[in-house]
This record gives C-alpha cells, structure tokens and sequence, in this order.
C-alpha cells in the first residue's frame, strides 16, 4: 500500500509545481492573441455552423462523415 499512496503524493507535488503565479506586465503577453486556445473563433464558429447544417445534427463532432462526402 505504501508505493500507492507514494505515487499519489508524488504525482500531487507534481501537479502543484506546474502552478505558478502570473506577474501583472506578463499578463500583456498572455493576453495576445498567438497565446489563445483557438486563434480564430470566428472561423471556427462558421465552420462549425457549416458543418452542422450539412450533417442536420447538433455535436458529436468526433463522429465520421456524413452521407455527402464532403469531411
């Protein structure tokens, strides 16, 4: 049991290490747009809107294509 409850505390020292604060004139950096999750929301909302339409539903977007052929 004592290896488990090592792994688990090693993991959370780990886990932990990775947080660090942000300094307020790094926020500047952060904030651009190359550092954002997805760089152009809006073309991926209209594609996403694309391709809801073509395939009539609504998620599941890890499904495979659709019976037009177009993905």
């Amino acid at each position: 049991m004592k290896p488990l409850k090592l792994l688990t505390w090693t993991a959370v020292a780990l886990a932990l290490a990775g947080c660090a604060g942000v300094e307020p004139w790094q926020r500047g950096v952060l904030a651009k747009p190359q550092m954002a999750l997805d760089p152009a929301p809006l073309q991926s909302q209209l594609r996403e809107h694309n391709y809801n339409s073509r395939e009539a539903a609504k998620g599941g977007l890890a499904g495979g294509g659709g019976g037009c052929g177009c993905y």
